[in-house]
């Protein structure tokens, strides 16, 4: 049997860390032990430390001022369209009415891809749900949504005609990243009847994972009828 590499010094500091800001040990805006004291507690480097550090700084976790210290990094929503819109906000911005309808909301067992996406083993648990959105009564939002229970141990008990998924999901995680996929495609069968349009018509996809505080929190997939949806977009540095 080969031997297994022993893991690197730096993710024992930058795990503990990770860890301690995930749970609410350090607060956003919490000073955390400074390099010196991890130094110590750890038996390792500067620069080991430094290492760990430093890649949490750039994970958005850990904010850190020179000759000051580091701290939790205060996490902030994400709002602008083409990041992370509400559709109930959406619709309800145009004066039209917002329904959602729930077909499908369970907990599954995560295939080898989908661990691998929550970073998560195989077989692990996650919350599923398949919600359609209309508008003043018309389908226009297909939601496929696999959520981390981590994240939202909740998620299960939710009433969605209450609360979108989204809305849930940005109080209990706020979003530190976000990553999309935008594709034209045709729906599924279940797409289609869902939609109540033709397995023909073409369909726009959105696909978007978002992360809180260095976890996956949720992945979801957005199909909404080409004929009566228009992803509007905007850039504010």
């Amino acid at each position: 049997m080969p031997a297994i590499s022993p893991q690197p010094q730096y993710l024992k500091v930058k795990s503990h860390l990770r860890e301690g800001i995930t749970a609410g040990r350090w607060s956003p805006g919490d000073r955390l032990p400074s390099e010196a004291e991890l130094v110590s507690e750890f038996g390792l480097s500067r620069m080991t430390v430094n290492r760990a550090l430093r890649e949490l700084e750039q994970e958005g976790l850990v904010e850190r001022v020179q000759g000051v210290g580091s701290f939790a990094a205060q996490l902030h929503r994400i709002s602008s369209t083409l990041t992370v819109r509400d559709v109930h906000e959406e619709i309800v911005a145009r004066g039209h009415r917002h329904e959602a309808r729930l077909h499908t909301l369970g907990k599954i067992r995560a295939d080898a891809a989908q661990a691998a996406l929550f970073d998560l083993k195989a077989g692990a648990p996650l919350f599923h749900s398949v919600i359609v959105h209309l508008e003043n009564g018309r389908p226009i939002q297909c939601e496929d949504r696999l959520v981390n229970p981590a994240c939202s141990p909740d998620y299960l008990k939710l009433d969605f005609a209450q609360m979108t998924p989204t809305q849930h999901l940005l109080e209990v995680a706020p979003l530190s990243e976000a990553r999309y996929t935008i594709e034209s495609m045709l729906p599924s069968v279940q797409e289609a009847a869902l939609l109540d349009i033709a397995r023909r018509d073409p369909c726009l996809v959105v696909r978007r994972v978002t992360y809180s505080r260095g976890r996956t929190v949720t992945a979801v997939k957005l199909t909404h009828p080409g004929s009566v949806y228009t992803l509007e977009g905007s850039f504010r540095p």
